[in-house]
């Protein structure tokens, strides 16, 4: 089927920054959720990039207020395994005819990266209104998706790539943007060292970006 466009807008909506995970240590998994949602950021994307990284989405998605989401998802394989691991939605970092197409027989909705007005429109022709801007920075930053406002009215954006929260609440600010992606909230050093109290800290600055 088409994108579910209220149940994506109902996900995208809650915060105003998404965190993007990159994380192999499972044992950080619950933790490192914990301190995002009390930080006001509920909605976060685990990337497929480690070896366990559907662990740590099973981990995470077990955290109360967390909403669950898988990313850099390339093919059916990877959404089947989303699902399993008991995500609420799928990210992926580029369009294809064969992503889409898997992504109709998939319950769970798919916010597809695109790069460029064309891809916009291959992927609005498919029943897509909310799509991810990536890598945001390397293309161009806000006044691309400025441009893409009038011609491509009817979609909505998720800037990532780069962004950091000066960048971020520039995106905010125009209205074909719903949400950004990022990951500066969780610092390496805090990582490393389960500074959690620091991330829920960042995360709070992160989640009042707009406004």
């Amino acid at each position: 089927m088409p994108q579910d466009a209220e149940a994506i807008r109902s996900i995208l909506s809650l915060a105003p920054v998404i965190p993007v995970i990159i994380l192999d240590d499972v044992s950080q998994a619950r933790p490192l959720a914990e301190a995002l949602v009390a930080g006001g950021l509920p909605i976060l994307e685990v990337t497929l990039r480690t070896p366990n990284a559907l662990k740590v989405m099973e981990e995470m998605a077990k955290v109360t207020g967390a909403i669950v989401g898988s990313g850099t998802v390339r093919n059916a394989n990877h959404m089947q395994q989303s699902v399993d691991a008991g995500c609420r939605f799928m990210v992926s970092p580029g369009i294809s005819p064969r992503i889409l197409d898997a992504a109709d027989d998939i319950g769970i909705p798919l916010l597809p990266g695109i790069g460029t007005p064309s891809e916009a429109m291959t992927a609005s022709e498919r029943g897509y209104s909310f799509l991810k801007f990536f890598p945001a920075e390397a293309l161009g930053g806000a006044p691309v998706l400025k441009a893409f406002a009038s011609p491509l009215s009817d979609i909505k954006f998720c800037p990532t790539g780069g962004l950091d929260p000066v960048k971020a609440k520039t995106y905010l600010a125009l209205p074909n943007v719903i949400c950004v992606g990022g990951s500066w909230m969780m610092p390496a050093d805090a990582l490393a060292s389960g500074d959690w109290a620091q991330i829920e800290a960042l995360a709070r600055e992160a989640s009042q970006l707009r406004g």
